[in-house]
């Protein structure tokens, strides 16, 4: 099986990249600009061994791309976050460090060993044909080879070894996760009081002289500025847009039909059954002699009865695969999807026929053809529309492509105003307040960073230059000009004196909250009677309530080894909680199948095993991360 892996030289990447690795495609130094753009320059080091910007940017490049393949609604901005970027260098840096395990502890992967996980993985299910050949068919457009994806799913699979052994160490039995499960259902009966700000307003009378000294101090600055802004004009050359003005004539799309029939030519399917006889083809002549016997003995019980070939073929045949379905393989192409021999006897027959003996590589196979579909050409009148649209399309793409270079030169040439590319190419000028970084609600090229860099360059800021063309989506060009400027600026104080006042009435009322919670919470504990504290509630982790996640886990980490139990936080917003624990209940029923609760028990357990090696791995390998310097970097660059 796996010497057909490594005849084929297209197959693989997308599996490998989807199922396989993670995207830790790092690629290498590109020569002396590198050392000059700083792609060279080191954001991690693992072993002595340093990750590149140009590495980890590569590892971004892959990841974001397959969470866009798998998630075609993602919103771009999530992925050119600093938080996917960083996770992207964490990714890369994992894969470093099991390399270099890998290396130090010398692990490796047997031929058998591969084979056995390529041939009876689930995740590989989609691979398999029903008669043991590869999905060719799925595969050869990726461009991966067999000896490509053997190397990369055996380092896969020795970098899994490194960490399976402490991972499989885990403790999960049924008398540990139970008091751990025991502990995360408990319940707690708690007495609550909540002070707000809005109680003690009234008592707060800031003078005029303490709105402006909160209004001036530096601290608060933040608070009131108004952001910098732009006023711009711009203009986009949209190829999408050009489609509007094309306009194609009959015959040519008549022309265009016939060129292209056969794209509008259902593919010819077929669906078959078959019966195999294994015999490797390096076996000697009297095995293949047997197996050659055994099958026309097959053959001549199926040519006697042919409605009995799916129960021979459950009986006999030795296709794991197709077997308990009476041999059915389903539809599939004329090529790649089967080793040849097979394809092509199965394409001579008619439905309902029978073929002889046919050997294959696998050993030899009976076949049945059970139906077909497909092979049919569309009329034009059914394919017009759609030729239409696509005729229009690849005209406004070439239009889009000569007036690109005119667009681009034009507003760098005349670049004091955009009123000569607009009139030069018949474009409509737009106009747009906009910030450094695009609003929520942004979309084309105002939701475009690159464009905005440009707006709020100095080019464009002081020598009041058009920003140059910028690429804002496929076949899309913007350009900008910068009308108005206004930087970040304070307010005048009259303007906002109402916004500030209030922001300081509420600083004032949340600080008397805090001091009154205190001090109630101090009497509270020396009194240890909590019946002054109204609301009652039982709690957990599962049940909490009306309580927020902060309030909750202040009174789940409460020391309950004596009750009643007080504590006092602050609780967001400016409000002041108390809280005492009366008692400690119980778990309410069966929170958690117990057979399930162990597993999960264990799997949380093995996961913290896992990371705290990963972490000594790291240690022991000299793992170094500049990620925060880094991040900026690669930020700027982009």
């Amino acid at each position: 099986m796996f010497d057909f892996v490594r005849k084929h030289n297209r197959l693989f990447q997308l599996i490998l990249l989807v199922l396989i690795l993670p995207s830790f495609v790092a690629l290498g130094v590109n020569g002396y600009s590198n050392f000059m753009d700083g792609s060279n320059a080191a954001v991690a080091q693992v072993d002595g061994q340093k990750i590149t910007r140009a590495e980890w940017d590569a590892a971004h490049r892959q990841q974001s791309e397959r969470l866009r393949q798998q998630q075609p609604n993602l919103d771009p901005k999530l992925l050119d976050s600093a938080e996917a970027r960083q996770q992207s260098l964490d990714n890369l840096v994992l894969d470093r460090v099991l390399q270099a395990a890998v290396r130090k502890q010398h692990w490796q992967v047997s031929d058998e060993q591969l084979k056995h996980v390529f041939l009876t993985d689930p995740q590989f299910a989609a691979l398999r044909q029903p008669d043991g050949s590869l999905n060719a068919a799925l595969l050869a457009s990726q461009g991966m080879n067999g000896p490509m994806f053997e190397r990369r799913l055996r380092d896969n699979m020795a970098q899994e070894q490194v960490l399976r052994g402490v991972m499989n160490s885990a403790i999960g039995g049924g008398t540990l996760s139970a008091q751990a499960f025991d502990a995360f259902f408990q319940r707690r009966e708690v007495r609550l009081l909540t002070l707000s700000p809005a109680e003690f307003a009234a008592q707060v009378k800031p003078t005029d002289g303490d709105v402006d000294a909160y209004f001036k101090d530096p601290a608060n600055a933040s608070k009131f500025q108004l952001p910098e802004v732009a006023q711009i004009e711009y203009v986009v050359l949209d190829a999408e847009a050009l489609k509007a003005g094309v306009t194609v004539a009959e015959k040519d799309l008549k022309d265009y039909y016939e060129q292209n029939r056969n794209r509008y030519t259902v593919a010819e399917e077929r669906r078959a059954s078959h019966i195999l006889i294994k015999v490797d083809k390096s076996a000697p002549e009297a095995e293949k002699a047997k197996a050659r016997a055994r099958v026309e003995e097959l053959l001549a019980q199926v040519q006697k009865a042919p409605a009995s070939f799916a129960e021979v073929a459950r009986k006999n045949s030795q296709d794991e695969g197709s077997a308990s379905r009476g041999g059915d393989l389903d539809f599939f192409p004329r090529s790649n999807a089967m080793v040849e021999p097979f394809a092509a006897a199965a394409y001579a027959l008619k439905p309902g026929e029978i073929s002889k003996v046919v050997e294959t590589e696998y050993g030899f196979h009976i076949i049945q053809l059970t139906a077909v579909r497909g092979g049919d050409t569309k009329s034009f009148d059914s394919v017009r529309s759609e030729i239409e649209n696509e005729v229009r399309k690849q005209l406004a793409q070439k239009r889009y492509a000569e007036l690109a270079e005119t667009f681009s030169n034009t507003v760098y040439e005349q670049s004091d105003s955009l009123k000569p590319i607009a009139e030069k190419l018949g474009l409509s000028i737009r106009s747009a307040q906009v910030q450094r970084k695009p609003s929520a609600d942004a979309q084309g090229p105002l939701a475009s960073t690159k464009l905005l860099d440009h707006v709020f360059s100095k080019d464009s800021l002081q020598n009041k230059r058009n920003t140059e063309a910028v690429e804002f989506g496929p076949s899309q060009l913007v350009a900008a000009h910068v009308t108005e400027y206004k930087p970040a600026r304070m307010p005048a104080f009259d303007d906002v004196k109402a916004q500030v006042t209030q922001l300081l009435v509420a600083r004032q009322a949340a600080a008397l909250a805090v001091k009154a919670g205190t001090e109630k919470l101090a009497a509270l504990k020396a009194s240890a009677d909590p019946t002054a504290l109204p609301e009652v509630q039982t709690v957990s982790r599962m049940q909490p309530g009306k309580l927020s996640p902060k309030v909750l886990k202040a009174v789940l980490q409460a020391d309950a080894g004596k009750l009643p139990s007080f504590v006092g936080l602050e609780a967001g917003e400016g409000s002041y909680v108390i809280a005492a624990v009366t008692q400690v209940l119980p778990r309410e029923g069966q929170m958690a199948d117990p057979a399930r609760a162990a597993q999960q028990y264990a799997k949380a357990w093995s996961a913290a095993e896992a990371n705290a090696y990963y972490k000594a791995l790291k240690v022991q390998l000299k793992t170094t991360i500049k990620a925060p310097a880094a991040a900026a970097s690669a930020a700027s660059s982009n």
